[in-house]
């Protein structure tokens, strides 16, 4: 039943990350401010987060990643209820405050729970149904702007749907004590550790920058696959918006489908394997070829190679520095990731700009490479006391 509840929590975790994206080309013009002014709510969301993630060893210790869980679940929903009913955009930085910290929150203390509780399938499953949240969002704010372009009904659904999960996690937190108590955690863990104590870790700043260079191979190819495929894939607009989403898609399926063997693969071959095949897909971007299919097979190719990675390095966090160590570490690596995501697509963007968009691939490939060495390195350093495995 718990282990239902936390499915259903990473379902919820992803719905409101595709929902601001969806709704802005219809908030800008009513709201009538400039485009630009997306990144204001985004920055704001992301800050948010990075600062929840931070703090996340703090509440887990003090409140039990079952209520961090669920207050957290709560405050995304009253934010997301505060977004439905704003008449101008100034409202709307306002409720990105406690949808950040919520988001951060609960992203960190399901994740450190399921690593600590939970076979690595799961995790790789769970991360496929926070891609099942981010996908379903658009179509719900779709199905709302198609009426008279509700975008508010969007956000008030998803709201509502933020709500009834809230209730839910509150009528599981025995279920989340039991199995705390059952590992015997409380006796493991004396205190929340500070950014000092974090920092004296072996190997946390190779897994905090392998981390980093994920997410920003994630964040690119998000923002700037489309622009990529019209300025030089010669691809219609239309066009190139729809196959955006392939390495998004490989993602979600490879997700779905290493659940299926992750436990006897172990953490170390599915992240160095996932990084293998991305390889091979940015490869196949490189090609010079007259058709755009071999990149666009590289896009997907890639997304499978990118989606084991992320899981199994959460689920590996616990063996690799110690169940006492994992939930501040978690927090620091969630923060570390958020700012890979925030961050680089815009810088990548400034460089397209001086430079070429031509440097999609080249971008790719090299934060790939830094996050495989760096976690070949973590492997190598921990290997006589917590293998990644």
């Amino acid at each position: 039943m718990l282990l239902l509840i936390i499915y259903l929590g990473f379902v919820s975790l992803g719905l409101p990350d595709s929902l601001f994206g969806s709704a802005w080309p219809i908030l800008q013009p009513q709201f009538d401010v400039p485009l630009s002014y997306a990144g204001i709510v985004t920055m704001i969301i992301s800050g948010g987060t990075i600062l929840a993630s931070l703090l996340s060893d703090r509440l887990t210790f003090r409140f039990g990643a079952g209520r961090v869980t669920a207050v957290s679940v709560g405050m995304t929903a009253i934010a997301l209820l505060g977004f439905s009913g704003a008449k101008s955009f100034w409202v709307l930085p306002l409720w990105s405050v406690p949808l950040g910290l919520g988001a951060g929150a609960v992203d960190a203390a399901l994740n450190n729970f399921v690593a600590l509780h939970f076979a690595s399938r799961h995790m790789s499953w769970l991360h496929c149904f926070w891609g099942l949240g981010a996908s379903v969002s658009p179509y719900i704010m779709g199905f709302w702007l198609s009426k008279d372009l509700r975008w508010d009904r969007g956000y008030l659904t998803v709201g509502l749907i933020q709500i009834i999960m809230t209730v839910l996690l509150f009528l599981s937190l025995p279920l989340w004590k039991k199995a705390e108590q059952k590992e015997g955690l409380s006796a493991a863990r004396n205190a929340p550790k500070t950014l000092k104590e974090i920092a004296r870790l072996p190997g946390i700043f190779y897994v905090l920058i392998a981390f980093f260079s994920y997410c920003a191979i994630e964040g690119i190819a998000f923002a700037w696959t489309s622009s990529y495929l019209v300025h030089n894939r010669a691809l219609l607009e239309e066009d190139a918006a729809r196959f955006a989403s392939l390495f998004y898609l490989g993602m979600t399926v490879s997700r779905f489908i290493t659940g299926f063997f992750a436990d006897r693969l172990g953490d170390k071959r599915l992240i160095r394997y996932g990084y293998i095949v991305c390889f091979l897909g940015i490869g196949l971007i490189f090609l010079p070829t007259a058709s755009a299919l071999p990149c666009l097979i590289g896009l997907f190719v890639a997304g499978l190679g990118c989606g084991p990675v992320y899981p199994a390095i959460i689920h590996a966090t616990p063996h690799v520095f110690g169940k006492e160590n994992s939930q501040a570490v978690v927090g620091v690596q969630m923060a570390s990731a958020y700012c890979g995501t925030t961050f680089m697509p815009p810088l990548f963007g400034l460089l397209a700009n001086h430079f070429d968009i031509r440097l999609f691939p080249f971008a790719l490939l090299g934060f790939a490479v830094l996050g495989f060495f760096l976690l070949e390195l973590l492997n190598r350093r921990t290997k006589q006391t917590n293998p990644l495995s």
